[in-house]
C-alpha cells in the first residue's frame, strides 16, 4: 500500500505544482502565441522540476511513475505486474483529483480561473493534437525506460534529473499544440473541474499518451538490452 500512496502523493504534487504554475502564469487557456514565451518556459520548468523533486522523494518507494502512461510502458516492458499497474493508475488518478481540488480551492478564492486543463490550442486540429500527444509521450516514456534501465550505468543516480529535464523539453515542444499532457491523470482531473472544451477533448489526452507509451515500450523492446544480458524488473 505504501507504493500506491506514494504514487497518489507524487501525482498530487505534480498536478498542484505544474497546473498551479500554468494558471498563475496564465498559460492554462492559450499558450499558442510567441508573446507567451515566458509563460511557456515557466510552465515547462514547473512540470519538470515537480518530477525531479518527486523522483528523489518517492522514487525509492514506488519508482515515481506518477503518470499512467509511464506505468503502462513499464508494464508492457515487463517491469511491473498487472495488479500493480491497475493500482498505480487508480491511485495516480486519485492523486490528480486531490491536486486539482486543492488548486480549484485556491483559484476560486483568489480571483483566478481554470485548473490548468489541457486543450487543443489555437489552429490545432483534433488529428494534430492527437499526433502531438502520441509522439511526445512516446519520446518521454522512452527516456524513462532508458534512464531507469538496470543496465544503463550512464544515468544511474541521475535518472530523476534526466527524466525531469526531458519533461521540460517535451513541454517546450508540445505546449503549442495541446498545452502538453503526456499524462492521462494530469489531464483527467483538471478537465473535469474546468469543463467546457477541455472536457469534450479529454479523450485526446487519454488515448494519445497511452498509444505513445505502447509505442515507446515497443521501441525499447527493440533497442534496449536483451533479457539474456541482464533481466529487468
Amino acid at each position: 500500500m505504501k507504493k500506491y500512496l506514494a504514487e497518489m502523493f507524487g501525482t498530487m504534487v505534480l498536478v498542484l505544482m505544474g497546473c498551479g504554475v500554468a494558471v498563475s502564469l496564465n498559460c492554462s487557456s492559450d499558450c499558442s502565441t510567441v508573446a507567451n514565451a515566458a509563460t511557456v518556459i515557466g510552465t515547462a520548468l514547473a512540470f519538470g522540476l515537480a518530477v525531479v523533486a518527486m523522483a528523489y522523494t518517492i522514487g525509492g518507494v514506488s519508482g515515481c511513475h506518477i503518470n499512467p502512461a509511464i506505468t503502462l510502458g513499464a508494464f508492457l516492458s515487463g517491469r511491473i505486474n498487472a495488479k500493480d499497474t491497475v493500482m498505480y493508475i487508480i491511485f495516480q488518478c486519485i492523486g490528480a483529483f486531490i491536486g486539482s481540488a486543492l488548486l480549484y480551492l485556491l483559484t476560486s478564492n483568489s480571483g483566478l480561473t481554470g485548473t490548468g486543463a489541457n486543450d487543443l490550442q489555437s489552429g490545432v486540429t483534433v488529428l494534430g493534437g492527437l499526433l502531438a500527444e502520441v509522439i511526445f509521450t512516446c519520446v518521454f516514456v522512452l527516456v524513462v525506460l532508458g534512464a531507469t534501465s538496470k543496465t544503463n550505468g550512464a544515468t544511474n543516480n541521475f535518472a530523476g534529473l534526466a527524466i525531469g529535464l526531458s519533461l521540460v523539453l517535451v513541454h517546450l515542444a508540445c505546449i503549442r499544440y495541446t498545452g502538453t499532457s503526456v499524462n492521462p491523470a494530469r489531464s483527467l482531473a483538471p478537465a473535469i473541474f474546468q469543463g467546457g472544451s477541455a472536457l469534450s477533448n479529454l479523450w485526446i489526452f487519454i488515448v494519445g499518451p497511452f498509444v505513445g507509451a505502447a509505442l515507446a515500450a515497443g521501441i525499447w523492446g527493440i533497442i534496449g538490452p536483451c533479457c539474456c544480458c541482464k533481466k529487468e524488473k
